[in-house]
């Protein structure tokens, strides 16, 4: 007899160790549960969404009938597509599950359905399972978009013809405008749903004729404070995010985003943008194009001019600036086409141990002693610089949930430590602040 895939599931929350649990895929794998699997990716793949909010918890029944994997996926493709919303959608899922088990539903199709199947396992664990079984069938999509390298420490790479934009200081963010499903999400860079900004994704909404076919538009959200938007990213209820905007600097097809590269050059893609969605996006007063302008580095007058445009830049209050090279295409990967440049350094670390402070600061955070990889340098820092008075008292009275954090750290350079060379420290080190949904995670 087959295994059933709750008992799959039952067998992964039982055991918390990462080998017993791939394990256990391992064997799910070899066994041929196709059907494990497609929920495994229905789940796990962001893109994927079935625009439910609340999915009830199923209470025991005597004797149910059971659901078919055939008539949960018809629903869940149903809800993919938009066929079925609100009450409509609601009623169709509650009839699925009076159909079903008590454990087919609350342990399988109810995660589905919330995109949590608390398992303790991610896409990572999935597909690494998948590779070492040569099992391509069984990978799950992973959400990956593009980053920049700091040119600091890629100055080889500073010549030739290079499309130059500030750098905004904000929250990343991925629209996806998907035409197929009439439907516009936002995602962090990282594939976690932005669900606060409703008047873009609505304004955008409205627009999806114009659009003509799926996209999706890169940019940075931003508001009159950083600190005041993260606190709308989190917030559950309550939602006050009317003054966020959209600055959007690059745009692709969906498709060629799930395939990992567009096939336009940056150049002839910000000209696409510019070309076919300024008045649409002027219109909002809460969407832009970052604007742009193009330097010849090998140019000795562009040279200088693109010093005095970085100069520009910091004083007017952005980070710096970002450098593309014109004929590079969009990759879903970290890549010198590119790249970041600011006044300073600025990485993000893992808080590995919390410090008390001397003095006016005892009884308060000193510092953090952080620790990660940055551009192939193992940095290990300790931090107690930038902080201010207030956050001395409060990170102190929080300390128990620091370790692990992410903390973003200002820095002149990156130094080798005088102890090892594998091991690097930074100059001047100074706290910016901490990012993140959850502990280990940048957005």
């Amino acid at each position: 007899m087959r295994t059933q895939p709750e008992a799959v599931i039952q067998k992964l929350q039982a055991d918390n160790s990462r080998l017993a649990k791939e394990a256990v895929l391992e064997s799910a794998m070899n066994e041929g549960l196709d059907e494990f699997f497609e929920g495994l990716r229905m789940c796990y793949d962001t893109l994927y969404t079935f625009g439910v909010k609340q999915v009830p918890v199923k209470e025991p029944v005597k004797d149910p009938q059971g659901l078919g994997w055939a008539t949960f996926k018809e629903l869940a493709e149903r809800l993919y597509r938009r066929e079925l919303t609100g009450h409509t959608a609601k009623r169709a899922i509650e009839l699925c599950m009076d159909l079903a088990t008590e454990d087919q539903w609350n342990l399988f199709y109810a995660p589905i359905l919330r995109k949590d199947m608390r398992a303790g396992i991610s896409e990572v664990t999935i597909n690494k399972v998948a590779k070492k079984l040569k099992k391509d069938q069984y990978l799950v999509p992973v959400f990956e978009c593009q980053l920049s390298h700091d040119a600091a420490n890629h100055e080889g790479k500073l010549t030739g013809k290079k499309i130059v934009e500030p750098k905004l200081d904000g929250v990343r963010c991925l629209t996806v405008v998907d035409y197929e499903n009439k439907t516009v999400v936002q995602y962090t860079r990282n594939g976690k749903e932005l669900a606060n900004f409703g008047h873009i994704t609505d304004y955008l909404q409205g627009f999806m004729e114009e659009f003509g076919r799926s996209y999706v538009i890169d940019g940075e959200i931003m508001s009159h404070s950083f600190q005041d938007l993260m606190k709308q990213v989190h917030r559950k209820d309550n939602v006050k995010a009317q003054d966020a905007h959209l600055n959007v600097f690059d745009i692709l097809p969906l498709s060629e985003f799930k395939n990992g590269a567009s096939t336009m050059g940056q150049r002839r893609r910000s000209a696409f943008l510019r070309e076919n969605f300024s008045k649409i996006f002027a219109q909002s007063g809460f969407i832009n194009i970052v604007p742009q302008r193009e330097f010849d580095l090998d140019v000795f007058t562009d040279e200088i001019e693109f010093k005095d445009y970085m100069k520009d830049m910091v004083a007017a209050g952005y980070e710096g600036i970002m450098i593309k090279s014109p004929d590079a295409v969009y990759e879903c990967k970290r890549s010198t086409n590119w790249m970041k440049m600011k006044p300073f350094i600025e990485v993000s670390l893992a808080v590995t141990q919390v410090e008390e402070g001397t003095g006016r600061n005892q009884g308060k955070l000193g510092a953090v002693v952080c620790e990660g990889v940055d551009d192939g340098k193992r940095i290990v820092v300790n931090c107690g610089s930038g902080f201010t008075d207030k956050q001395r008292a409060e990170f102190w009275e929080a300390r128990d949930t620091l370790v692990g954090q992410v903390v973003e750290v200002r820095a002149d350079a990156a130094t080798r430590s005088q102890d090892s060379e594998d091991v690097w420290s930074l100059r001047f080190p100074r706290f910016i602040r901490f990012r993140g949904f959850t502990k280990g995670e940048k957005i």
